[in-house]
């Protein structure tokens, strides 16, 4: 049984997560919320589980350093600056950082990289995702994970290789570009599909989450297995042995 520290408790990830701390048999030790003290409780949990906002990144990673105690961070929004604080703070504590904790989405992007690095620059890429109307990040979390695994099996760096909101009069698609389309509306979970189309074929790997459940359920799975490991820094490839 472990004691868990949930930051952003209140949020919709938050509650799930408590719902899924307890359907696993631990416990829910305290929860924060913006303004709250972190480093009260940090010390006296097992692990902590981040699902705020990325201002608040850099002091929870904090709080986790001081008290010893290993993070699953969940945020999403996350920019270049705060890989960089993620990496300081794995130098002293276990961080194990994703932009999706479904185990299906682990394997999707799994299967994206693999698919990516067999078929050639020809196949175009696009990554396609919808989500709640609610939702304040463009594109997802998730999106980007997808993206950024078929930049890995391409050997590209995303960043360079990106086209995303497309508006007017655009021009050709520039050849090996992974491109981002953005849905948002109604209560959509999440859905994310990559498509690769390629001359006269097209193959398209896709996931649906029907419920968070399914992300605060992998996060649990994913503070049980950072458990007893050394600093560093983890994903989720790693909570399945991928």
């Amino acid at each position: 049984m472990l004691q868990f520290g949930v930051i952003g408790h209140k949020g919709r990830m938050g509650q799930a997560l408590e719902a899924a701390i307890v359907d696993a048999g631990h416990v829910l030790f305290a929860g924060v919320d913006a303004g709250g003290n972190i480093g009260s409780f940090a010390s006296r949990c097992d692990v902590l589980v981040d699902f705020s906002a990325p201002d608040a990144l850099a002091a929870n990673l904090g709080a986790a350093r001081v008290a010893g105690k290993p993070i699953v961070v969940g945020t999403t929004g996350l920019e270049e600056p705060h890989f960089v604080i993620l990496a300081d703070a794995a130098k002293e504590v276990p961080v194990l950082q994703s932009g999706n904790f479904s185990l299906g989405v682990t394997l999707m992007a799994h299967l994206v990289r693999e698919t990516a690095a067999r078929l050639g620059p020809e196949w175009d890429i696009e990554v396609l995702e919808m989500h709640h109307r609610l939702k304040v990040d463009a594109p997802s979390g998730t999106a980007k994970l997808l993206g950024e695994a078929a930049a890995a099996g391409r050997g590209i760096v995303l960043s360079d290789n990106m086209e995303s909101g497309r508006h007017g009069m655009t021009g050709a698609r520039a050849e090996g570009a992974i491109g981002f389309a953005t849905l948002r509306g109604g209560t959509v979970a999440g859905e994310h599909s990559v498509i690769f189309a390629g001359s006269e074929e097209r193959l398209t790997l896709s996931h649906a989450a029907e419920n968070r459940m399914i992300f605060a359920r992998g996060a649990v799975k994913a503070a049980e297995w950072l458990i007893g490991k050394g600093a560093g820094r983890y994903t989720m490839n790693d909570v399945l042995g991928l």
